[in-house]
């Protein structure tokens, strides 16, 4: 592990007494996490392959491969686990790697490494399907039939880690799925929307009024602090989202208006969207370098279909409660 960079310590923090790795670190969420950490007296260690993005302090740089490798030279008191390949599109072979056995990796790591609790980062992808469903609560998955390879490795992960629960208590698993993660920084979910508005405009279908059930990552950073810390959770999975359901159109427009721009609609029947994205994705598989498709089933299930998450569990047993406003978390992004 490599030594803390100057400035890397939270002054005034009473310390905690533990460490933390974070996995991921030089991410969106992970570096958030790190910051959160940090902010509440844990001593953490970034880890993640890009050093120049990594947060200053003690870091680790390299995969999960050299992750599971590696000598801490002490007892890691956390582990969590954010790093994963995230993507509506992809190979197989990619994505088993990056987030399956990258898993396995991680927890390796948290074995050798003493781990009392190893929190992991999942997703609610995992409960898509090409309807509307409200209020989803955490046993409410289908795992017969993923939509794409990334979902279908968020469920083998998934699978990994509650085998590995059931084997024994130490370290104790913790699984969160929190849901469209939005903020300051954010490099994926608004970016995406906003590439497809500037080259073909954003396809609006049933009106745009399918519900989104959004999170601000800094409630995410605590969501994970707290499935640090609360005991008696080992093996629980919990929803994650600010509790906020609002209709796509509404955050949409709500985005745009603080970025200055004007919304740019193609308004699109729903079957007619599902159908092309098929199509495309066939085409897509057969093409060299499998291209991905301008869009996809998934993402016209997400933009189409309302699904909210239940967060009573999340709520209950954690103490979990939204820190940051969706409206805050919106007005973040667009003052960047």
């Amino acid at each position: 592990m490599k030594e803390p960079a100057a400035g890397g310590e939270t002054s005034g923090v009473e310390p905690r007494g533990e460490t933390a790795l974070v996995t991921g670190a030089s991410g969106f969420l992970g570096g958030y996490v790190v910051r959160d950490l940090r902010a509440h007296g844990y001593d953490v260690i970034a880890s993640g392959r890009n050093a120049a993005a990594l947060p200053a302090g003690e870091t680790f740089v390299g995969d999960l491969d050299d992750l599971a490798r590696a000598n801490p030279g002490r007892t890691v008191d956390v582990v969590v686990h954010c790093a994963a390949l995230s993507s509506p599109w992809g190979r197989w072979a990619q994505f088993e790697h990056a987030n399956v056995t990258g898993t396995a990796r991680a927890l390796e790591f948290a074995r050798r490494a003493g781990a009392r609790r190893l929190v992991h980062i999942s997703s609610p992808g995992i409960y898509a399907a090409p309807r509307d469903r409200l209020g989803i609560r955490e046993g409410d998955v289908d795992p017969r039939h993923p939509m794409n390879n990334y979902i279908r490795s968020k469920l083998e992960a998934e699978a990994l880690l509650q085998s590995a629960a059931a084997e024994g208590p130490r370290p104790e698993i913790v699984i969160l799925r929190p849901r469209g993660i939005i903020g300051r920084g954010d490099p994926s979910l608004v970016p995406r929307i906003l590439h497809v508005r500037e080259r073909f405009g954003i396809p609006l279908m049933r009106g745009g009024r399918g519900l989104v059930d959004l999170t601000a990552v800094e409630n995410v950073a605590l969501a994970a602090r707290l499935a640090a810390e609360v005991p008696g959770v080992h093996g629980q999975a919990f929803n994650i989202t600010n509790g906020d359901p609002r209709p796509f159109r509404a955050v949409l427009e709500q985005v745009l208006d603080g970025l200055g721009l004007e919304p740019r609609y193609r308004r699109v029947p729903t079957a007619a969207a599902y159908g092309v994205a098929a199509v495309l994705e066939a085409v897509c598989e057969l093409l060299p370098g499998h291209p991905e498709p301008p869009v996809t089933r998934y993402t016209v299930t997400t933009i189409a279909h309302s699904q909210t998450l239940d967060i009573s569990r999340a709520r209950d047993l954690l103490g979990y409660r939204p820190a940051v406003s969706l409206d805050e978390s919106l007005a973040g992004y667009a003052r960047g």
